[in-house]
């Protein structure tokens, strides 16, 4: 209950001691109290507990209430404490009356004081704010009348909770202890208060637990709060007897394993760890050819290993360190094939066509044999996607009798991952040619190093520049990986390097490097590596006999010609496992026992055609012309259109996927044209605005060898005559109208025959190029040579009579 009248109670206080009751008769509490702030949890009545306060304000106000105010003080929870200022602070408005017994300095600006929680109290009015806060106050008084059946009920419950606690929470015992001469069952306000003194619920809880003047209902949110309490010391007892179990059982092993060692010791069954370890790698080492310096290097790492304790960090640092070091196949080397009649046939064998290619790698395996060593030669396979590049690499391995090792280092953007990581940190591992050699146990294998031109770097250092002790010749016979820290001979290693293009190659890399260009394959080469490996390959991943499927030629013919018309074989041979699974679906539904694939059942498998033909116009129009481009996927054709647009002055706009050197090369066609056609007296230009776009998707990588094709487009617009029919170029214009070399003359010829295209200008410079290529690809085309535009222009103008 609150008392409602001004005239506050007498609160006789009574304190129990050892059985006899002294009663303090008419304890008359201050009307106006100082308030102090409780940032922690709230203060409860009827127990003495230590309070600490710090702060110079705080402890003036303590003093003042010592010496006038006969120590009663007001305890309040804060809802936000105000931490410069504590007067500002955001106080509960209901806390407890604590009367100082001691107070003692324990710190410069620190006092810890003794005191009991006498009453509850709530806040009438505030009267004072600075420089101290001071409250006017009601008082509530517990009722003296006997508890009734439900209140009795409640205690008893809260009494057998209190019970299991204490069985559980040996700390929680001692406290009760301390208090345990102050319960008394006949007054539960008293012992509810004491009790919830010991919770360690939430301070939020708490509060309103001080706050709950109602008996019942507070004795009925104390047991909630007793229960909560006793299940986390039953889940915190679980927990306990976990850890001490397994601890315990840890220990036991651990004991009876130091007992079982220093018996097989005593018994001279076994040795110490440390010796016993050291002994296995001595072993391993003994088997090796190690050089001086390694040699040196592994005694040092040998010896701290003996003195260091197995239980140690750094003894499991060095055993794999010098575990490294012993996987390593030191001076291991396999015997070269020096029958180069054998590594031919192998070559042939696993390969159709790239004649070329392989009388290069034949020539270089002669000299290795010759030799006897490889002597720095590093090879750079170039060339489109699907052409052979890892297997040849794979096959060059099979004809010199060397294990072979392939990774990627495209995306690779961590040096550390080619020359390994330092032995300071943390799980550092050796390099990817040192784990290379460790897999595959020779020192002279072939490694092969793929997607060399999509290597990266980041701020993690520069892969490309960590590869260029690796390949360089005059380093890589003494290379010293981060890791190893001890220089290993990679001299006798063949390297072998795979990219589509060079331009993405950094030049220091590229000039260490033998350079083989892979052109890509007609359609010829495809049908027949269609027959001799890919069919024969898909047929047995799919459980068919040879004799169970086939294909006609004319089909693999269809195939190539309509639905993988790429430089590669890789789209061609999924084009074939589509056929082979739909047949098996047939098979499996028909029961048929064999059938053959006809070139007009491939439309049934494989939907319609992909490519019908490169003509998009049906008749020649001017201002449309057809290019040669040389691409990252191999050679490709491409359409340049220009069109006119009437406009009272002159404009040039560019559209199409235009890397930044076309869009010049553009630039220079439009200024060329039109210094040209001004000659003429044609003014096209002086009225128009002329649009020049590129349809095809498949445009050069930003290269200047469009340029003839696209100065052609707009003479062609401006002169409103229509280019001849059949016919392609490529070549790179300057502004005084020069045609310049250009790269790729293989793999543009090999486009042109694959859409049908006969007739090529390409420019002078590039007609040793054109010659030295193969018969079968010059077969059936014709070739022109032009030194300067207006060359271009009569070939490409010139009547179909005066042409044949």
């Amino acid at each position: 209950m609150l008392e409602d009248k001004p005239k506050l109670p007498q609160n006789a206080l009574e304190i129990k001691t050892g059985g006899s009751e002294i009663q303090i008769l008419e304890n008359i509490l201050p009307l106006h109290l100082t308030i102090l702030p409780l940032t922690q949890r709230p203060v409860f009545p009827g127990i003495t507990i230590p309070m600490t306060f710090s702060g110079p304000e705080k402890i003036k106000a303590l003093k003042r209430v010592m010496e006038e105010e006969d120590g009663y003080l007001g305890l309040v929870f804060t809802r936000d404490y105000h931490e410069e200022d504590y007067t500002e602070s955001e106080f509960y408005e209901t806390g407890t009356v604590y009367q100082i017994l001691r107070m003692n300095p324990i710190a410069p600006g620190v006092v810890q004081v003794l005191g009991q929680g006498v009453n509850r109290f709530r806040k009438k009015s505030v009267v004072t704010i600075k420089p101290e806060v001071r409250w006017e106050v009601d008082y509530f008084q517990h009722p003296k009348d006997r508890p009734d059946q439900e209140l009795k009920a409640y205690m008893m419950a809260i009494s057998s909770e209190i019970k299991d606690l204490l069985k559980l929470n040996p700390l929680f015992k001692e406290q009760v202890n301390m208090v345990v001469a102050q319960l008394n069952y006949d007054d539960p306000g008293t012992t509810m208060d004491v009790i919830s003194n010991l919770l360690s619920a939430d301070p939020e809880l708490l509060q309103t637990l001080l706050e709950t003047f109602d008996l019942h209902d507070r004795a009925k949110m104390l047991l909630k709060l007793v229960k909560e309490e006793l299940e986390i010391a039953k889940i915190q007892q679980k927990i306990s007897q976990q850890i001490d179990e397994k601890v315990s059982s840890q220990q036991k092993e651990f004991f009876l394993r130091e007992q079982l060692k220093a018996i097989k010791k005593e018994l001279g069954i076994e040795k110490d760890e440390n010796e016993s370890e050291a002994e296995k790698i001595e072993r391993k080492l003994a088997e090796l050819d190690l050089p001086e310096e390694a040699l040196k290097v592994v005694q040092q790492e040998l010896e701290k290993l003996k003195t260091l304790n197995a239980q140690s960090p750094e003894f499991n640092v060095t055993r794999t360190y010098l575990e490294n070091i012993a996987d390593l196949p030191w001076g291991k080397y396999s015997e070269d094939n020096a029958d180069i009649k054998k590594a031919r046939q192998i070559l042939d064998q696993e390969h159709y066509g790239l004649d070329e290619v392989k009388n290069l790698i034949l020539e270089f395996l002669s000299s290795v044999i010759k030799r006897g060593k490889i002597a720095g030669s590093i090879i750079c396979l170039v060339g489109p996607p699907g052409v052979g590049k890892t297997s040849i690499g794979r096959s060059v391995a099979h004809a010199l009798d060397r294990e072979f090792f392939r990774f990627s280092v495209g995306g690779m953007r961590d040096e550390a991952e080619i020359k390994g990581h330092r032995r300071t940190y943390i799980g550092a591992m050796p390099g990817k040619i040192i784990q290379a050699l460790k897999r595959v146990g020779t020192s002279n294998p072939v490694i092969m190093l793929d997607e060399i031109d999509k290597i990266g770097s980041s701020f993690r250092g520069d892969p490309a520049s960590a590869l260029l002790e690796v390949l360089d010749p005059e380093q890589n016979g003494t290379y010293l990986d981060h890791y190893l820290d001890i220089p290993y001979d990679l001299s006798n290693i063949l390297f072998i390097t795979t990219a589509n293009q060079l331009d993405t190659i950094p030049g220091p890399l590229l000039d260490r490097m033998e350079v083989i260009r892979l052109a890509g394959y007609i359609m010829e080469e495809k049908v027949e590596i269609a027959q001799q490996y890919l069919v024969p390959k898909q047929l047995r991943e799919h459980g068919f006999e040879d004799d169970e499927l086939s294909f006609t030629k004319e089909a693999l013919e269809l195939v190539v010609d309509k639905y993988a018309r790429e430089a590669g074989v890789r789209n061609l041979e999924k084009q074939i496992r589509k056929i082979i699974r739909k047949a098996t679906l047939r098979l499996a539904e028909e029961e048929e026992v064999n059938f053959t694939i006809e070139a007009a059942d491939v439309s049934n498998y494989l939907g319609q055609p992909v490519f019908r033909t490169e003509k998009l116009y049906e008749k020649a129009i001017p201002g449309v012309v057809l290019g040669l481009a040389y691409t990252s996927m191999g050679g490709a054709t491409l359409y340049i259109e220009a069109q006119g647009i009437k406009n009272a002055g002159a404009g040039f706009k560019q559209t199409g996927q235009l890397g930044s050197v076309m869009k010049e090369s553009s630039e220079i066609a439009y200024s060329y044209i039109r210094s040209m056609i001004a000659t003429e007296e044609i003014d096209f230009f002086d009225n128009h605005i002329v649009h020049l776009h590129v349809p095809a998707g498949a445009t050069p990588q930003g290269g200047p060898s469009a340029g003839i094709t696209m100065a052609l487009a707009l003479h062609s617009l401006a002169t409103d005559q229509a280019v001849r029919d059949g016919i392609a170029m490529t070549g790179e214009l300057t502004l005084t109208g020069k045609v310049l070399p250009i790269g790729g003359v293989k793999e543009k010829t090999i486009a042109a025959r694959r859409v049908g295209i006969k007739e090529l200008i390409f420019p002078e410079d590039n007609r040793r190029d054109f010659d030295e290529l193969p018969d079968y690809i010059k077969e059936g085309i014709k070739p022109h040579f032009a030194r300067y535009f207006e060359d271009v222009l009569k070939i490409a103008y010139e009547s179909e009579e005066n042409h044949h």
